[in-house]
């Protein structure tokens, strides 16, 4: 780290420019309180630490607590800056002067050291891979040969102490914002069956980031539910529980405990199922409705036999290639993509069962169900069902891929559903088949999606006018929240009456640039600079629309590729354990913010289902998904 990327100060202030090349003297102005000030860094550096008599105010704005983590900030890099000093030109005469003297090691003996060391740990690539192991070798390379590891007993005791105390310093800072976004709390798990415990991994998210708190496991013993809702609730608590507004989670057991929770001890927090999931089980049932089931089966029949037919005759398929479904579709709606794939061959297959070759392989099979399949592929009546489940789908799916779901803002989802059926009608659809598809929808919105659904559709700038006061399931979304959110019926009117004010654009909400910025600014920017006559909806508005609403993006944090966490309990103690998974997912999650590598690559997306144990429907339909593949890389 140069010396000048250390000052933290500099991310605390914005700058304006500069004076004299190389003086080090800048126009800033503090990020906390906006006072402008010309000046070095250690103008900066007094200002928010609060040091008097360089030309600087202390910073006003600045909380003992924040201060404190500054301080620490500035402890660290005041013993780094000693250490640079300290070390001084030593390194390089040492250098200088064994260099001589010493066996010169070439770059090929340090691989093949290197390779032997990945070879006798069965060569975790995780660790190839991570950034961590690559600063971690440049590092010692840049020490020198005299650099001695640390014993174990130094990883597991002071260095981790260490570590997790720079943790959570940086997340103290996060913390300062708590209050006016609201937060929520994930909780991410998987079934480990071998031992029959369900491991939970409990993260918090914010605007700020995401931040892993505790992890727990829930046997099938006596007393473990009370465990978790134990931890669960020393989680809240530790948060604040004026700062959580929702928890969300992918696991109904999970949910239920928590259920439980909320009603008695914190009745104002939601408990909103991971959109992921809902969007999932809405889509699986919608396959399983009757007259789409049968199409579907009878698509998987036809996908079977085409791959099977290939090996008899595997140059059939090899000029007309079929194109890839999207990744996303796949996910949500493999049954489609099959159903949606096959109707595109619709030419290429009549022309096959046509076929001498087919008739040859046929005779020789004596399979009924292969007179079956052909039966439906030279009839109309498959053909036209097929088509009608494309159009009948194929919006859901379409405007599906169109979301970014795992980071989408609150609405967007309400969205999805409003323009998918819009989109349906205008297709002509049979009215029973879109009534049965509208009545399913309905009635299984409320138990799949939060309440915080609707009134993000409802706060949302961008989806102003959409006519949501006359859709029910958003009005019964919104009410819930109302109410759930606010246990005084004072404060309950006043929201109902500022939604209406909202609504009639009164006031600044009504200014030509508020309305000029609805779909080109950030929707919380947006409250935040135009909410302000109406202040109990702006914090409302401000904390739902600052949410997440799915645990994808905790779930590859929580792959432990392998970590034997009993066997290490046993060796250090479960509080060092419990520090050591601290530090280990808060780094892979500080990671994961920089974009930075800490798994195998290319495998990151592969590894996220299977290895979870999480009994989800994404691991029902990973036979689907193969077919999905094989059908697309045979016909």
């Amino acid at each position: 780290m140069t010396p000048e990327s250390d000052k933290w100060g500099w991310k605390h202030v914005s700058v304006f420019g500069g004076f004299e090349k190389g003086s080090g003297t800048k126009r800033w102005k503090c990020n906390h309180c906006n006072l402008r000030y010309n000046g070095s860094y250690s103008r900066v550096r007094a200002h928010l630490l609060g040091y008097t008599g360089v030309g600087v105010k202390s910073c006003p704005a600045i909380e003992n607590s924040l201060r404190e983590a500054f301080q620490a900030l500035e402890e660290e890099r005041l013993a780094r800056k000693k250490k640079r000093i300290s070390g001084g030109d030593k390194p390089s005469k040492r250098i200088k002067t064994s260099r001589p003297n010493s066996n010169p090691v070439s770059k090929e003996d340090v691989d093949d050291i290197v390779a032997r060391f990945f070879y006798a740990i069965g060569l975790n690539v995780s660790v190839v891979n991570s950034h961590y192991f690559r600063d971690m070798t440049k590092a010692i390379a840049c020490y020198g040969h005299r650099y001695e590891p640390l014993s174990i007993d130094e990883l597991s005791d002071s260095f981790l102490s260490k570590e997790k105390g720079r943790i959570e310093k940086s997340v103290a800072l996060d913390r300062e914002f708590w209050p006016q976004t609201g937060c929520t709390i994930l909780c991410v798990g998987r079934l480990e069956s071998m031992i029959g415990c369900l491991h939970i991994n409990i993260f918090v998210s914010s605007p700020r980031g995401h931040f892993f708190m505790k992890a727990v496991d829930v046997d099938d013993i006596e007393g473990a539910d009370n465990l978790f809702v134990g931890v669960l609730g020393d989680v809240i608590t530790d948060v604040g529980p004026t700062n959580v507004l929702q928890i969300v989670s992918h696991l109904e057991h999970a949910n239920q405990l928590s259920d439980s929770l909320m009603s008695t001890k914190f009745p104002h927090i939601f408990l909103s199922p991971c959109t992921s999931y809902s969007i999932r089980m809405l889509m699986e049932e919608i396959a399983e409705l009757d007259w789409v089931k049968s199409v579907v089966i009878c698509a998987k029949e036809i996908e079977q036999h085409v791959i099977t037919y290939q090996h008899f005759s595997p140059s059939m398929f090899s000029r007309n290639p079929i194109g890839t479904c999207d990744l996303l579709a796949s996910k949500f709606a493999p049954f489609f993509c099959i159903v949606q794939r096959i109707f595109e061959q619709k030419e290429l297959l009549q022309e096959l069962v046509a076929g001498e070759e087919w008739k040859q392989w046929k005779l020789n099979n004596f399979a009924d169900d292969v007179v079956k399949i052909e039966a439906a592929i030279l009839k109309d009546s498959f053909w036209g069902n097929a088509n009608l489940l494309v159009q009948l789908l194929e919006p859901f799916v379409r405007l599906l891929v169109t979301l970014d779901i795992d980071r989408f803002i609150m609405g967007d989802i309400c969205n999805w559903r409003v323009q998918a059926l819009e989109a349906v009608r205008n297709k002509g659809i049979d009215g029973a088949i879109l009534n049965q598809l509208e009545e399913l929808i309905e009635n299984r919105w409320d138990p799949l999606f939060s309440p915080l659904h609707a009134a993000g559709y409802i706060l949302n700038p961008r989806y102003f006018g959409k006519g949501q006061a006359k859709d029910k399931v958003v009005m019964r979304g919104w009410k819930a929240t109302v109410e759930r959110y606010e246990s005084e019926s004072v404060t309950r009117r006043i929201l109902r009456e500022q939604l209406s004010s909202y609504w009639r654009l009164e006031g600044s909400l009504g200014d030509e640039d508020a309305v000029d910025c609805r779909d080109k600014m950030d929707p919380v920017t947006w409250w935040e600079n135009f909410g302000f006559e109406t202040p109990h909806l702006q914090t409302l508005a401000i904390k739902v629309l600052s949410q997440v609403s799915s645990v994808t993006m905790c779930r590859e944090i929580c792959q432990d590729n392998g970590f034997p966490y009993r066997e290490t309990a046993k060796r250090l103690g479960v509080e060092r354990v419990e520090d050591l998974v601290f530090v280990q997912k808060n780094l892979r999650i500080h990671s994961q913010r920089n974009g930075l590598p800490y798994f195998p690559s290319g495998s990151r997306n592969a590894n996220s289902s299977s290895q979870s144990g999480v009994k989800t429907l994404e691991r029902a339909h990973v036979d689907q998904t193969k077919a999905t593949e094989c059908i697309d890389g045979n016909l």
